[in-house]
């Protein structure tokens, strides 16, 4: 029988692309996103491309119950889950205050609230076959605080924590669990994370055959690209305080250019 993965925030970028590559390896496909006609759209694509068995949930999974919908969902289609990629989540950008609270509270349900969820639902069916693999969706901010983008990198630190955690809890019992550290990468994260947006950035296709790789070799986490490798190290080598002033000045500047451009 063919394994299942189900991948959140599935419609567009690196959940696009984790779909496309597990389609290509013969996985059943359960994609969850808000976007019903794009979710559509992409499970008649990858059925007809590679003859695997493809299925929608529509879900907001900033929602408190979400997680629990689709756990219900997914066990009425009595499908067993044997690869959970936690990715939907998003980022904002600038001064703290210029969010509000509300804005804050959506950015970590659904970093970090939906995700601990999910593993807790998804994670006992594991468990009981002996066998199964997550995925979380951290970032090279994982790595250190990131001064006008504070409460994403905050988010993401959990999420690397927490899954480096769950490793070492759980992998003498089967279950592989892997942190995703991409840094700046092509997709529609910069939409609404503008103000920290670079020319340089990774492609989806590579985070994902990063994060692939590093599955089968069953790590606890993995950086995508060289250059973000050596970032996150100087991070660890520099004084917290000189690596957030550093960090501070180059935002400030990059801020005060978007203003006059």
């Amino acid at each position: 029988m063919n394994k299942t993965a189900l991948i959140t925030g599935a419609s567009s970028g690196i959940g696009e692309v984790f779909a496309h590559r597990l389609a290509a390896q013969g996985y059943r496909l359960i994609l969850a996103a808000r976007s019903q006609d794009t979710l559509e759209r992409l499970a008649r694509e990858l059925a007809g491309r590679f003859a695997v068995e493809v299925q929608v949930i529509t879900a907001d999974l900033s929602l408190e119950h979400t997680p629990s919908e689709i756990f219900r969902q997914v066990q009425e289609l009595g499908w067993h889950v044997d690869l959970l990629v936690n990715n939907a989540g998003f980022g904002l950008s600038g001064e703290f205050l210029s969010h509000s609270a509300e804005e804050y509270r959506q950015q970590i349900k659904l970093n970090v609230a939906s995700l601990v969820d999910m593993t807790h639902l998804f994670l006992p069916p594991m468990l009981a076959k002996g066998d199964g693999a997550i995925i979380n969706l951290a970032s090279l901010l994982s790595f250190f605080p990131f001064p006008y983008c504070s409460v994403y990198s905050a988010t993401k630190t959990f999420v690397l924590s927490f899954s480096e955690s769950l490793w070492e809890e759980y992998r003498h019992q089967g279950i592989k669990v892997l942190a995703l550290c991409p840094g700046p990468t092509d997709t529609q994260f910069f939409t609404k994370a503008k103000e920290v947006e670079l020319d340089r950035k990774r492609s989806p296709e590579q985070v994902v055959d990063t994060a692939l790789k590093a599955l089968s070799q069953n790590k606890s986490f993995v950086i995508d690209g060289k250059l973000n490798v050596l970032n996150a190290l100087l991070a660890r080598l520099l004084p917290r305080k000189t690596m957030v002033s550093m960090l501070g000045s180059v935002m400030r500047k990059s801020l005060a250019s978007r203003a006059k451009g």
